[in-house]
């Protein structure tokens, strides 16, 4: 059985830092490419950073860029997103998930998902 599970959120005041974790069970995160999304209750989902350790592959939105990093730690068989400097905007759950396929410069085609963590900045 495939099973993502996050872990990390949590609430913070604006320039502060969390990091998110989600573990695989079932499979190994690095045969696959994995992505971190975040929504907020009545918008679309988007995607915040994904990768693809295998072939070293990664995204970014423009809107974490220099601020959130994605890494994957194989042994432990997790994947990390590291949020600094936060903003009131990165409110949102974030959910990680997994895809077997990169295309147009992101991960694509994701099958699995955790059930999100919460993360919510105050100014």
């Amino acid at each position: 059985q495939v099973q993502l599970v996050e872990s990390g959120g949590d609430s913070v005041q604006a320039g502060g830092s969390l990091t998110l974790s989600c573990v695989g069970s079932g499979y190994s995160v690095s045969g696959n490419c994995m992505g971190w999304f975040r929504q907020v209750p009545g918008k679309e989902r988007e995607g915040v950073a994904h990768i693809y350790t295998r072939y070293g592959w990664i995204y970014y939105d423009d809107s974490v860029k220099g601020r959130f990093t994605i890494s994957q730690d194989d042994a432990k068989n997790t994947v990390y997103l590291q949020m600094n400097t936060l903003k009131p905007e990165d409110t949102a759950k974030y959910y990680c998930a997994s895809a077997g396929l990169w295309e147009g410069g992101r991960c694509t085609r994701f099958l699995n998902w955790g059930q999100g963590t919460q993360v919510t900045v105050s100014s």
